[in-house]
């Protein structure tokens, strides 16, 4: 296991060091749309926009002035459970890069100017998903298939919420979620442990943070449904999906993931793509996802095809679910499944970015983390019968809502 570290204020701290002139360092927050109050939703993302903008002894030009002199970028994002903060930058900066991050953090003022000019970017922002069929298929199929849970949220908001938003909210916010249990600092790069924990330890260890008091409230009434949206777009746009396993079923997330994968990953054998884009010629697009949550998981499909060939083409999909909960894979089937996910898997960790996030998200919800090499055994291991029995669990017909965009 990956060992995790405590810094004498209670963040977390991992660390892995690999063989490069680049590093990685990251803030992640363990809080996320589904913590914010039903009438300020938008204010967890309107939080990771403003942190940026200016501390007790730097303004937002200054900032991004000071990261980019050195040659680095920073950039953050908001989940339904996260937020992270996080820069890239040349390995021997460690120490001004990280305190510019604790600067940030800790010490942001959230000027009201700043604030006022920020709405306007995020109403341009919501303005740029409601033109992205895309991308709002998935926050409109969430906000379907959790009902009035926080879950259900639009990590955005909306634009007459985010207008009412204010410092006060900001403040009141981070009070309630920035908690020292809820904070995780994950480094990749070529620094060895000692001197990255020393650096990480002066400049964020130090500063007492808020007790956590915050309850989140599980998801737990999910109820099928089927929504069709009039939309004038070229072609119709399907998310169909069903409610899985979360986060701490660690052992059911690798056979869901690799299902996922032989489903509709990233490759072009997939068994979606084959069928009904290149056997078919139905779609341009067929993938399957599946997003683990803490309490809860989301398994889904997303499809963008002529308006004419939805229906046929959902009546692929479920074929293809009822091949895999029929029948167990053959010995090579199943070997050639694991090695396109794991050879992507060790793709994705060539990405350093990406494996420091990952180390700092598995931090935030385990006292272990898995390594690649571990991870890597567990999918070895995954037998034909346990995805036969995931695929009896998830791909139930019965159990999937669908959301599609389609002209009347």
């Amino acid at each position: 296991m990956h060992p995790i570290f405590q810094l004498p204020n209670g963040i977390k701290f991992v660390h892995k060091q690999v063989d490069s002139p680049i590093s990685h360092i990251g803030v992640l927050v363990n809080a996320g749309t589904r913590d914010e109050e039903e009438k300020d939703v938008g204010l967890a993302h309107f939080v990771e926009h403003t942190l940026f903008k200016g501390t007790e002894k730097r303004d937002a030009r200054q900032i991004f002035r000071y990261i980019e002199n050195l040659g680095g970028d920073m950039n953050a994002s908001t989940s339904k459970e996260e937020t992270y903060l996080h820069a890239s930058f040349l390995t021997p900066d460690l120490k001004k890069i990280t305190e510019l991050l604790s600067d940030i953090f800790f010490n942001a003022t959230f000027p009201e100017k700043e604030l006022e000019k920020e709405k306007t970017i995020i109403i341009e922002e919501i303005n740029y998903y409601k033109d992205t069929p895309t991308e709002l298929i998935f926050d409109d199929f969430e906000t379907l298939i959790f009902d009035q849970h926080p879950l259900g949220r639009n990590i955005l908001g909306t634009k007459k919420g985010v207008k009412q938003l204010t410092r006060n909210h900001i403040l009141n916010f981070i009070k309630n979620n920035y908690s020292a249990d809820n904070v995780v600092i994950s480094f990749v790069g070529a620094t060895p442990l000692n001197r990255v924990k020393e650096i990480v330890s002066h400049y964020f260890g130090n500063v007492n943070l808020p007790e956590n008091q915050r309850v989140r409230t599980p998801f737990q009434q999910y109820h099928p449904q089927t929504v069709k949206k009039n939309k004038n777009n070229s072609q119709a746009h399907l998310v169909m999906g069903n409610i899985a396993y979360s986060i701490q079923d660690d052992k059911k997330n690798h056979l869901l993931l690799l299902l996922s994968n032989l489903l509709g990953g990233q490759g072009s054998n997939t068994r979606l793509n084959m069928e009904i884009r290149e056997k078919r010629g139905w779609a341009y697009s067929v993938e399957s996802f599946y997003t683990p949550l803490s309490d809860s998981g989301l398994f889904t499909i997303y499809l963008g095809c002529d308006h004419s060939m939805v229906n046929k083409s959902i009546e692929v999909i479920h074929k293809e679910f009822k091949k895999l909960r029929e029948k167990k894979l053959g010995e090579m089937q199943l070997h050639y499944a694991k090695k396109q996910f794991l050879g992507q898997l060790a793709i994705s960790n060539e990405q350093k970015i990406n494996e420091m996030l990952a180390l700092g998200r598995s931090a935030l919800f385990f006292d272990e983390i898995e390594t690649l090499e571990e991870a890597i055994q567990a999918f070895e291991a995954i037998t034909a019968d346990q995805l036969l029995d995931v695929a009896n669990e998830i791909l139930l017909p019965d159990n999937f809502s669908y959301l599609s965009y389609q002209k009347d």
